[in-house]
């Protein structure tokens, strides 16, 4: 057992957006109400610091900016309406019956906001950011601590201080780089359904459910389990792309991209209905049966992400590298996400959401799809690559790397 779980925990720190409620579903609904272009304004902002452009600081000052004049309460109303995760106030009880204090920590939501929060779940401490109000709205202006590079381990201080406790008293649970002054040393550490970032940093790793959290906070070993229907349904989707290729040679590469991009359109609406809460026939079913339990109150870009790799393959690859690509893409890695947990919870040391039980039967299914189209050796070198690829902590969504790098491997060997 790790020396951050030798010691029972008194303080449980969350991350709110992507933790307790869906992950920038209040910015998207507040773009909302404002109209298209704000909406898409706000978007590109977000976009901008999602790959590094501008500091969390800068883009919310412009975010809220472009929210000028909003009155309070409708931020509030806004709020109200967005669905927390499964399970809140039962693990929220449950932490309460153990003597935890609770504080919810948020980088991007108002304060009245988080104290709204904390008050309906019963934590103790609730920090977010201060914003300018006159006359009832909002002036465009925030302040605070939190929208500082290191201003929730300032938040972090302060709750410590006044509870007399240290680092090795705190459980910290968080999905973002943005938590990262909150992962130190001698706290544990639990990423929940977390970027490339914490998967590194965490001692634990929590995807689906957010009461897979206590069992770690107890200090339980991980147990097997099986699959879920959502994860058995979502994963033989991803693993039908092996077919994509033998569509591709029956109807050619042109035809079949044109469809791949005429589905992913349809998705795409599909998901902006679901946000809005419509549903788009037939898609919004799927969705609904095989969206992990994150993605179900959130936008699932992962089928897009998916549907990009499979494209970029089959147009930038001659066959049969680009149908032995799209071969292991789609069984390899879905057979590890599907087998990984089953085998073994024992996660890999640099990539705690990844287990090496899922990369090694990844591997198998790789191999045996690619043999379809190339030779063993080619076959072998291209799930090693994919697999590789699979388990590493990357900035990029796999659903695309796995592809490129796979093909680009087997273009210089072929």
């Amino acid at each position: 057992m790790q020396a951050s779980n030798s010691r029972k925990a008194r303080l449980v720190i969350f991350d709110v957006e992507g933790v307790l409620i869906p992950k920038n579903r209040f910015i998207f609904d507040a773009g909302k109400s404002l109209g298209l272009s704000q909406l898409l304004k706000m978007l590109f902002i977000g976009f901008l610091y999602e790959i590094g452009v501008v500091t969390l600081k800068s883009a919310l000052k412009r975010i809220f900016s472009v929210m000028k004049g909003v009155r309070i309460e409708s931020l509030v109303e806004i709020f109200d309406k967005i669905p927390s995760k499964p399970q809140l106030q039962s693990v929220f009880a449950q932490l309460k019956t153990r003597n935890y204090k609770i504080a919810l920590i948020s980088s991007g939501l108002p304060t009245i906001i988080v104290e709204k929060l904390a008050s309906t779940v019963g934590a103790d401490y609730a920090f977010g950011i201060e914003v300018g109000v006159n006359d009832g709205k909002l002036t465009g202006e925030i302040r605070g601590d939190v929208i500082e590079s290191d201003g929730k381990f300032r938040v972090l201080s302060q709750i410590l201080a006044a509870e007399g406790l240290n680092l090795n008293d705190c459980v910290v649970v968080a999905d973002d780089r943005n938590n990262s002054p909150v992962f130190l040393s001698g706290m544990q550490k639990i990423g929940y359904n977390p970027d490339f970032v914490l998967r590194v940093k965490a001692d634990n790793v929590v995807t689906g459910r957010l009461s897979g959290i206590l069992p770690i906070i107890d200090g339980k070993p991980k147990q097997r389990s099986l699959p879920s229907k959502n994860d058995v349904l979502r994963e033989t989707i991803h693993a039908s792309g092996f077919f994509v290729p033998v569509l591709a040679g029956l109807i050619g590469i042109t035809a079949v991209a044109l469809l791949i991009c005429v589905v992913s359109a349809l998705y795409f609406l599909s998901e902006l209905y679901r946000m809005n809460r419509k549903n788009l026939p037939i898609i919004s079913t799927i969705t609904r049966h095989a969206a992990s339990q994150a993605e179900l109150y959130e936008f699932a870009a992962a089928p897009l992400y998916f549907a990009i790799g499979i494209l970029i393959t089959l147009l930038l690859f001659p066959a049969p590298v680009s149908s032995a690509t799209i071969a292991i893409f789609a069984l390899g890695d879905s057979t590890a996400s599907l087998f990984g947990g089953l085998i073994s919870k024992k996660p890999l040391p640099f990539n705690k959401g990844k287990t090496l039980a899922g990369s090694l039967v990844g591997f198998f299914f790789a191999f045996l799809a690619a043999l379809f189209f190339v030779s063993p050796a080619l076959a072998l070198i291209g799930a090693a690559v994919a697999m590789t690829v699979e388990s590493l902590p990357l900035p990029v969504n796999d659903n695309v790397l796995i592809p490129l790098y796979t093909g680009l491997a087997l273009i210089l060997v072929v």
